[in-house]
């Protein structure tokens, strides 16, 4: 973006419309769900299709393979005039670097209104695997990366060098099972007061979580997110057109992008930390607000190890203290750093990124019912994810503050 406009972003980029569908969804495609959050997303927003003219189809590509595409588009199926369409994702940071792109689009005048879209079927491919193939639970057909050297190794799932992480912060600064297990269950406790999510009514103590499996040490079961169907969509335009549209506009105050390449590997600093630092600095900078203007954050939960991570770098707490911090409770329903409060990737549905981002606009537009944080005016949605090199592991992490 231009420097103007990225000085002034939070000035310029709105969000006018959102819809997102949850549930098992079997015999339903994955493009239907994406067309219908797309249709729904556009009447929030008081818009016809007619003046919808662009396009962005979000995908949550892994790093060890590419999910299967459809060989229609969603803007066609709806019939949308739009003047330019493509698929952009990598990891867990699709709605960032979506919006990214479209704010790219809007800022030139190339479209007045951008809808983006995602649509997912992974807990009903990976039920259709489990009854295809007793004893082994997968997410359906993929297309595996050349020169993904793991699997040779054992890396045959994202938890496989994900627990690397783990593994590592334990030895290095002493951190316990249970301060993951404190996430998990904070999380959890989030979930119980949003009836959408997978996890409501089933509710978890610490001790559930220590006696659950150890999946790959050292985590558990309930140190694992979920798989989910669903799909999200929002609609993107520019402020002084959001005042035309139905609903109260959510505003983009800042977006930032880190990648863990950027640092020497054989310190191993990228065992203990996230690419958060450029990434933090970019997106605070552009919204001219530090970590106390926060007041309920979004990150990124593939696994608990995750969350934990980002509390130590982004700064709740200082590097190695974040398994006490989360067992303090200062997470959790009633503490003072609400996080991943509609229960997050582990207790509620895994759409990437678009899960935070779906759960700041509900708590933006104080819409999110019995967790809703009083008086959130900005939220933190953070993503992760997306590996070039595995089971190493080389992230993009991507930085998001919404607002009102």
């Amino acid at each position: 973006m231009g420097k103007g406009f990225a000085d002034n972003l939070a000035d310029n980029l709105a969000i006018v419309g959102w819809s997102m569908l949850t549930g098992y969804s079997p015999g339903v495609t994955g493009r239907s769900l994406q067309v219908e959050a797309a249709r729904r997303a556009i009447a929030e927003a008081g818009l016809k299709r007619e003046q919808i003219d662009g396009a962005v189809e979000i995908l949550m590509n892994t790093g060890s393979a590419e999910s299967l595409r459809w060989s229609d588009a969603f803007p066609r199926v709806l019939g949308l005039p739009a003047k330019f369409y493509f698929s952009i994702g990598r990891g867990g940071a699709m709605a960032s670097l979506s919006i990214m792109a479209a704010a790219k689009y809007l800022e030139l005048g190339i479209a007045k209104y951008v809808v983006l879209a995602y649509g997912g079927k992974d807990l009903s491919r990976s039920r259709e695997a489990k009854e295809k193939t007793i004893g082994r639970r997968g997410m359906g057909e993929r297309i595996a990366k050349e020169g993904y050297w793991g699997k040779p190794f054992g890396d045959l799932r994202a938890v496989s060098h994900h627990s690397f992480f783990a593994s590592r912060h334990m030895h290095v600064y002493g951190t316990k099972s249970r301060h993951f297990g404190a996430i998990a269950v904070a999380q959890r406790k989030w979930a119980q007061l949003n009836p959408q999510a997978q996890m409501y009514g089933r509710p978890m103590t610490i001790e559930d979580h220590q006696n659950s499996p150890v999946f790959v040490y050292p985590y558990h079961l309930y140190d694992l997110c979920q798989v989910s169907d669903g799909a999200v969509a929002v609609v993107m335009t520019l402020k002084d057109r959001a005042k035309d549209c139905a609903r109260e506009p959510v505003y983009i105050r800042g977006i930032g992008f880190g990648e863990a390449i950027d640092h020497l590997w054989w310190e191993k600093k990228n065992y203990t930390h996230l690419a958060v630092d450029t990434a933090k600095e970019q997106a605070f900078s552009q919204a001219g607000m530090t970590l106390k203007d926060i007041d309920l954050a979004q990150l990124y939960d593939c696994f608990t190890g995750e969350v934990l991570f980002q509390l130590e770098d982004y700064g709740w707490c200082k590097k190695g203290e974040g398994g006490p911090f989360a067992e303090e409770g200062h997470t959790a329903p009633g503490g003072d750093i609400p996080v991943n409060t509609s229960g997050g990737l582990l207790s509620a549905y895994h759409y990437g990124d678009l899960t935070g981002l779906s759960e700041a606009m509900l708590q933006l537009r104080g819409e999110a019912g019995a967790r809703q944080v009083k008086d959130a005016r900005n939220c933190l949605v953070t993503g992760h994810g997306g590996e070039i090199l595995s089971p190493g592991m080389c992230s993009i992490h991507s930085t998001l503050i919404l607002g009102r």
